[in-house]
């Protein structure tokens, strides 16, 4: 059994879904055409009666009132007969011989280009209809089942007086006014017809649903086809997205699918193809992470190992030299692995150092005047001191955290503004504190020419991470001390951005919350 996809399952729940509005569209136009085609054809019938209505205004105008018609089956069968009119009755004057006269239907006597006056009803639809025999003849039309001449009554002008004809004419039954002068003086009305019975009411039913049968068919091909080409179109993405994360599971990161359009597939896919860039991007990093440490570690290892086995071999005799240089060795691993262990960020424990106050800005004045002399065998001059000291004597901001930590951070800035600033640069502090509770206290080292580029920016607190890649490592260090720095500010809840410093350098912001006085 073939495996039901989201598109198969798609295709089949719409197939199901149209098939059911198809069988629904049938039903009802079947039902809605056997009850509908009986009004439908009354209301045809009715309209081309008028002749007979002429008649009605002809007796009404003679008579001046319905009194002739009423309970007598006679003078209604008068009625509906071509140019029909009552006899005279007490001298009153006589109406127009019967078939003759301009008022006489079309189509009707001997000489006129319909049917002769006593042939057969015509069909459902006829133009004219012909008027019935005498009562009582053989073929008289009004005895046959839903005849035309049963079915009509003659209603007084209020509507609700029944003056001759069907009595069981109803609110359903049509309505033509007989106006005279402008004045509707009654109604004859017409009971549709109450079923679909004959031969031919059925087989136009049959033809009729045949038709829309054919039609929803029709409809229903076409609209498969189009959904299927639709669910082929709307989820063929998430079909790519299926394949790619089946990629990216197997460790294959440089998957990217194609975005087509801009609906929210279109959104899942670009999310997809950041988040593999993303993984991407850190597995790079890890990568790069594992041969730097690896990197880093062989060289103090690989003298250590070449001081121990000179002593073995001989070649160098253990003395208080040798112990020396494997001692500074020993040191520079612990101090690596230290560096390694406070570039996680997860090495501190901000509600520790929560219990005790330092003071940022006399932790930066004493680093700086810690640094002043090898600043000054470079030729870096420092500028700010003045303005932190004047800020220190005035103010003395603390902040909630330790101070061997915050030296930590300012050293590591100051070494690197050392480190990469150029012979003859500049070096310049400053510091600002904010007003009120809540204020903050906002530290600034920046340092003139060489600048990083711009985009290695976001980057430069990554672990091992080091703009130039050109520099020997013995220059540039591990890459650790900026990654440091962000794990100290941010234990101490505040923190440190870098921009381009207008000196031409690279511009260090620390912002941290003063505690209260």
């Amino acid at each position: 059994m073939p495996r039901l996809t989201l598109q198969r399952k798609f295709f089949i729940a719409l197939a199901l879904l149209l098939a059911l509005l198809l069988a629904l569209f049938t039903g009802l136009s079947r039902l809605g055409l056997q009850r509908g085609i009986g009004a439908y054809v009354a209301e045809i019938e009715l309209s081309r009666l008028d002749w007979m209505v002429a008649n009605l205004q002809r007796i009404y105008t003679r008579d001046g009132n319905w009194n002739r018609l009423r309970g007598d089956s006679q003078a209604w069968h008068a009625a509906q007969m071509p140019g029909g009119m009552l006899p005279v009755r007490d001298g009153g004057p006589p109406g127009p011989p019967r078939g003759a006269g301009p008022d006489r239907g079309p189509g009707f006597g001997p000489g006129g280009p319909g049917r002769p006056l006593g042939g057969p009803q015509l069909d459902v639809l006829p133009d004219r209809y012909t008027p019935p025999p005498p009562p009582g003849r053989p073929g008289d039309p009004r005895a046959m089942p839903g005849s035309i001449y049963s079915r009509l009554a003659l209603l007084a002008a209020d509507g609700s007086e029944l003056i001759a004809g069907n009595a069981s004419i109803d609110a359903d039954a049509l309505r033509t006014p007989v106006q005279v002068d402008g004045r509707t003086v009654g109604w004859l009305a017409l009971a549709p017809l109450a079923g679909i019975g004959s031969a031919a009411d059925q087989a136009f039913i049959a033809q009729q649903s045949r038709f829309i049968i054919y039609t929803g068919l029709a409809g229903l091909l076409l609209a498969l086809l189009l959904s299927a080409a639709l669910a082929r179109r709307w989820l063929r993405p998430v079909e790519q997205l299926v394949g790619a994360a089946s990629a990216v599971a197997d460790g294959r990161l440089n998957v990217a699918v194609p975005v087509q359009g801009n609906d929210e597939l279109a959104d899942l896919s670009q999310t997809f193809n950041a988040m593999a860039a993303k993984l991407a991007a850190v597995e790079q990093s890890r990568q790069q992470w594992l041969s730097d440490v690896a990197h880093e570690l062989r060289t103090p290892v690989a003298a250590v190992r070449a001081e121990i086995e000179a002593v073995q071999d001989g070649v160098r005799s253990f003395d208080a030299g040798t112990a020396r240089r494997l001692h500074g060795q020993v040191m520079r691993l612990g101090q690596l692995v230290d560096d390694l262990r406070l570039g996680m960020e997860e090495a501190y424990d901000p509600q520790a150092l929560q219990a005790t106050t330092a003071e940022p800005l006399q932790v930066l004045l004493d680093a700086a005047e810690a640094m002043a002399p090898r600043l000054a065998q470079r030729g870096i001059r420092i500028e700010g001191l003045d303005s932190l000291r004047a800020l220190q004597a005035g103010a003395r901001p603390r902040v909630r955290g330790d101070d061997g930590r915050l030296a930590q951070v300012t050293s590591n800035l100051l070494e690197n503004s050392l480190r990469y600033t150029d012979t003859g640069g500049t070096l310049r502090l400053f510091a600002a504190l904010g007003a009120g509770p809540g204020s903050l206290l906002t530290l600034v080292v920046e340092d003139s020419a060489p600048a990083p580029r711009r985009e290695d920016l976001p980057r430069l607190f990554e672990r091992f991470f080091r703009g130039e890649a050109s520099r020997a490592r013995a220059s540039g260090g591990a890459g650790l001390g900026l990654a440091i720095c962000k794990a100290i500010v941010q234990a101490h809840g505040g923190s440190i951005a870098a921009a381009l410093s207008p000196l031409g350098g690279l511009r260090i912001t620390i912002t941290l919350p003063v505690a209260p006085a």
